[in-house]
């Protein structure tokens, strides 16, 4: 298979999972954690360079206190817990979002996981973590906007580059793939500039039931796609 050079993921699903089985919302996340391990690690083997994962939205924070509170734990417990499954499949780590507002103690966690493994030359994982993407863009029109009052950058030269430049992902390419689990039709705003040409692809399954073989069913289905960028068929055969 051609395989993507970027395959970006909504996780969707955890609590509608638990409720079909009777259990609360938090035994889905913890569920979820688990298909994250497994499908990094199978990203790894089927040498995806970029993983990006949206784990926890600007907007998650609405949800009731306890959910939030149980989910910024096992983020904090996964984090400790997983250094060692980073190191040990050569795995760069990664946080885009506004990661100031998070608590200190999370915060020291994520730094320690990006230290250690910053030499790492595998596969690039992303965790999208209290992120925005209409916040994302806010805040490179700001950042572009003050070079330009400092006489950094002149107006006719903002275009495509500059703009993706000053975005959380400028070390990353656009996602080749976005995949969203739980059969929901929408982007929840996650990767909106990036996810211009990104061939989507949705499944009903919840993520607690994601599985390798699900992965690979999505890569196939991207395989089977004709991705023309605005162009037409023709111009691409010739």
């Amino acid at each position: 298979m051609n395989i993507p050079n970027h395959i970006a993921i909504i996780m969707d699903g955890n609590g509608r999972w638990a409720k079909e089985k009777g259990l609360p919302r938090v035994a889905g996340h913890r569920k979820g954690v688990k298909v994250v391990r497994n499908i990094t690690e199978h990203s790894v083997r089927l040498g995806i360079k970029h993983l990006t994962l949206y784990t926890f939205s600007a907007e998650n924070w609405n949800r009731p206190y306890k959910e939030v509170s149980s989910l910024m734990k096992l983020l904090f417990n996964s984090l400790e817990k997983e250094i060692e499954t980073i190191i040990s499949n050569n795995i760069k780590f990664n946080v885009i979002g506004n990661i100031d507002e998070l608590d200190s103690v999370i915060l020291k966690s994520i730094r320690k996981c990006i230290l250690i493994s910053k030499d790492n030359t595998g596969l690039q994982l992303t965790l999208a973590i209290n992120y925005s993407s209409r916040n994302e863009i806010i805040n490179a029109i700001k950042l572009i906007t003050n070079k330009v009052v400092d006489q950094l950058v002149n107006e006719n030269d903002i275009n495509e580059k500059l703009v993706s430049s000053n975005l959380y992902t400028s070390q990353l390419p656009d996602p080749d793939l976005l995949i969203r689990t739980g059969g929901e039709y929408r982007l929840s705003n996650f990767l909106l500039w990036q996810s211009a040409y990104s061939e989507i692809y949705v499944t009903e399954k919840f993520w607690p039931l994601f599985s390798n073989n699900d992965l690979e069913a999505a890569i196939e289905e991207y395989n089977n796609r004709e991705r023309r960028f605005g162009k037409i068929s023709e111009q691409y055969e010739n």
